[in-house]
């Protein structure tokens, strides 16, 4: 399998400037290989993107703090992001785990201690052979206690199937990408209305607003994913994340720009108080809640 490039070394500066303190709330490293190994079940090989190219994005774009999530082509050995969660030091960095159903209690105290505040279920097949709700349930009723959340990832024609698993998980539930829905259909569609039912009925599910590289039809200055998504952070202002999702996993044929994707947050979340609950207060809540309380 070839290794694959799915970001820019060369992002423009946004226009739009981030408060002091901005969260990007989802995005990953890759290796370096040489010392973090893919997994040998991984569906794609990435090149390196590791802490030091993080960083220097995140300075690049005038965001302050990252919260890592453990990409799928590392699998179950979250040594990658754990080092890269170092590199940046916890006081800048925190983490969202993937891991094993059979991890032991002393492994979830280790990764709570190195950094990692949640741990994340996949359902998209083409990323992920096994997906068992019966096994997730029982890690999030054992992470529980550690203070964590869970993310899950799934696209929006599995959001039914999903919703009995999804009401059972006893945490924060944090829906990555809002579930995938068709944008092409706009604010009213049948993907946005199912997935604000939702949100509605279940005040501890939470999502990330991100992806409009990912579901905007349009792409840059992504207006479709603007008309659509703006809504859901003004409907639910304490529930919303927003990340960069670089270095943006299988996105080598339409390599996205991160400096256009910043520049739609003051259209996303319109207003100084949007903005930060957004970008700082929420996040905040989630992942570095001891500055939080004090």
């Amino acid at each position: 399998m070839s290794r694959i490039k799915s970001w820019t070394d060369t992002p423009s500066k946004p226009h739009f400037v981030p408060p002091q303190g901005a969260v990007d709330s989802h995005c990953h490293v890759f290796g370096p290989q040489a010392l973090y190994p893919f997994s040998p079940k991984a569906k794609y090989i990435p090149e390196d993107a590791g802490a030091d190219d993080l960083v220097t994005l995140r300075d690049h774009l005038g965001l302050s703090r990252n919260v890592i999530v453990q990409a799928s082509c590392h699998g179950f050995d979250n040594s990658a992001t754990l080092a890269a969660i170092a590199a940046c030091g916890q006081d800048r960095a925190r983490g969202v785990a993937v891991v094993d159903p059979d991890i032991s209690d002393a492994e979830l105290k280790a990764l709570h201690e190195g950094g990692m505040r949640g741990v994340r279920f996949n359902f998209l097949k083409r990323l992920v052979d096994h997906a068992p709700k019966d096994k997730f349930l029982e890690i999030a009723h054992r992470i529980a206690p550690l203070g964590w959340h869970v993310v899950v990832y799934f696209e929006a024609d599995l959001l039914e199937e999903l919703t009995p698993f999804l009401e059972a998980i006893p945490t924060t539930v944090v829906i990555d990408h809002l579930g995938r829905p068709d944008i092409g259909q706009g604010p009213d569609g049948t993907d946005i209305t199912a997935f604000k039912a939702l949100m509605d009925a279940h005040p501890n599910f939470w999502t990330k607003v991100s992806g409009a590289e990912r579901l905007s039809l349009q792409g840059p200055p992504f207006d479709d994913f603007v008309d659509v998504i703006a809504p859901i952070v003004a409907r639910y202002p304490d529930r919303v994340l927003w990340g960069t999702d670089w270095p943006h996993p299988n996105m080598q044929h339409d390599i996205p720009d991160d400096g256009r994707l910043v520049d739609i947050l003051p259209r996303l979340a319109p207003g100084d108080d949007l903005l930060r609950k957004l970008l700082i207060d929420n996040p905040m809540r989630l992942y570095w809640p001891e500055e939080v309380d004090g």
